[in-house]
């Protein structure tokens, strides 16, 4: 059933953005508008490919935008022929937004970030937890501010990380637990209900935007350091080394008795081998 109490815009771009649309949807919740990035060359084609939150706006009739640069009065005109919404969802975005944009909602702007803040603000939190060995993460539901993951906390749920999980399982994790507490919450934010609690900047950790060169691994260096890396980039960028200036990607490994154990990889140009194999071969 259509919820009809919100007027909401929707700002997001990867398959995290278009997967918490999914859950919004299937509880009623139908962004008025969706903000999403532009069309980008991908795969060795470099094909001009939309952002899955594009794909999701059309297949579901719903009015989007690509902006190459968020222009708060274009956006503003667009906003005062439609009635000012209640409220903006922002998942995965991409761009900043301007403090102008932020405060145009009745009931401000809010954010579903993977981590638990103010530990790692920034574009990588579900790697980084991995990266650095962390035991639990979790969902943070945040009004936002103009400063980078920075807004008071409107609601928080942690959970584990298990030894072996890998980035692209966790996220999978944290995608339906974020959508499932937004939906938890929206009742409170239409009623005004909700409680803030400011985060501690004392506290505050950061985390950068992955590069491919990021998934080079040294063989040599720590066990688990590997090991969690491997976890970490395992979708992308990939943990890699070179062998006679060929990039060898690992498509499979494993932690036993503390020592990082690789058991497939892919040499440049060539199939999936065992890395056994690789050793004793010539590549």
């Amino acid at each position: 059933m259509l919820n009809k109490n919100l007027k909401f815009v929707f700002f997001g771009t990867p398959d995290v953005s278009s997967e918490t649309l999914d859950i919004l949807k299937k509880n009623g919740y139908i962004p008025s508008l969706i903000i999403t990035s532009t069309d980008k060359p991908q795969g060795r084609k470099m094909l001009l490919t939309p952002p899955p939150v594009k794909t999701w706006a059309i297949e579901n009739n719903i009015q989007y935008l690509q902006p190459e640069k968020i222009d708060t009065e274009k956006i503003w005109d667009i906003f005062k022929t439609q009635n000012i919404p209640d409220l903006f969802i922002v998942v995965a975005y991409g761009k900043i937004l301007p403090e102008k944009l932020l405060n145009l909602p009745k009931l401000g702007s809010i954010n579903i970030h993977y981590s638990l803040l103010p530990k790692y603000r920034g574009a990588s939190p579900v790697e980084s937890a991995i990266l650095n060995g962390d035991t639990e993460t979790g969902i943070t539901i945040q009004k936002m501010e103009f400063k980078m993951d920075s807004g008071p906390i409107i609601a928080k749920e942690t959970i584990e990380i298990l030894p072996d999980e890998k980035a692209i399982d966790l996220r999978k994790k944290l995608i339906k637990i974020g959508g499932e507490l937004l939906i938890k919450i929206l009742p409170d934010i239409i009623e005004n209900k909700i409680q803030l609690n400011s985060q501690d900047e004392a506290q505050a950790t950061y985390c950068k935007k992955i590069k491919k060169e990021d998934g080079l691994i040294d063989l040599n260096d720590d066990s688990i350091k590997n090991y969690n890396k491997f976890r970490a980039y395992s979708s992308w960028p990939r943990t890699f080394f070179f062998k006679n200036n060929k990039r060898i990607i690992i498509t499979d490994a494993l932690l036993e008795n503390e020592e990082f154990k690789i058991l497939k990889i892919l040499p440049e140009g060539k199939k999936e081998i065992d890395y056994k194999n690789f050793i004793s071969s010539n590549l």
